[in-house]
């Protein structure tokens, strides 16, 4: 069985760096560890943060909406990019406010599910993922402006919400959490 080099690739030169507020698309001439010359693409990102709300007994979730890039509606958590001067934590309650409708008062604890991030790296992407469950006070009344969708926190339930996942990452920390808590 072949072993991999630990000798890491030298970035030869970066022939297109162009930058928006969403993503930086870099293209670069690597050499690799048999000094091979290679072009390499990339797409940086800012990091993402997704939270699991829970209130009492029942995970909150916002309305599906549309994915351009699969081209339909997809169930997910609610979630965003981490932007730039603020930590993965400081975003949770801007996400809550904004997708969900929960006021800063209402969010009793949260807590990280992955302190570090976890990475989401192909040779084309880039980007740190943080994951945190968000308990909600029991007597918090939510708006009724936002529509969202309401999962007990039950075996049969959860799995039914894990099958209705699209999104790989929502995936990813669902079961990270019902892992950790032994649902």
């Amino acid at each position: 069985m072949p072993t991999s080099s630990t000798k890491a690739w030298q970035v030869r030169d970066r022939f297109l760096e162009m930058r928006s507020r969403w993503i930086t698309l870099i293209g670069e001439h690597l050499q690799d560890d048999r000094g091979e010359i290679l072009e390499y693409w990339r797409i940086e990102k800012p990091d993402s943060v997704i939270v699991l709300a829970i209130q009492g007994d029942r995970l909150l979730l916002p309305i599906p909406s549309y994915r351009v890039g699969i081209g339909q509606s997809s169930l997910d958590f609610a979630g965003g990019r981490v932007t730039e001067g603020k930590s993965p934590i400081e975003i949770v309650p801007v996400i809550l406010q904004r997708e969900l409708g929960i006021a800063n008062e209402a969010i009793a604890q949260i807590i990280p599910l992955n302190s570090e991030g976890w990475a989401v790296n192909s040779s084309f992407s880039n980007q740190r993922l943080y994951g945190f469950i968000a308990h909600i006070e029991a007597t918090a009344k939510l708006s009724s402006d936002f529509l969202r969708l309401q999962y007990p926190i039950t075996p049969e339930a959860l799995y039914t919400l894990r099958q209705s996942l699209n999104c790989l990452q929502c995936r990813a920390l669902l079961m990270e959490w019902m892992l950790n808590y032994s649902l």
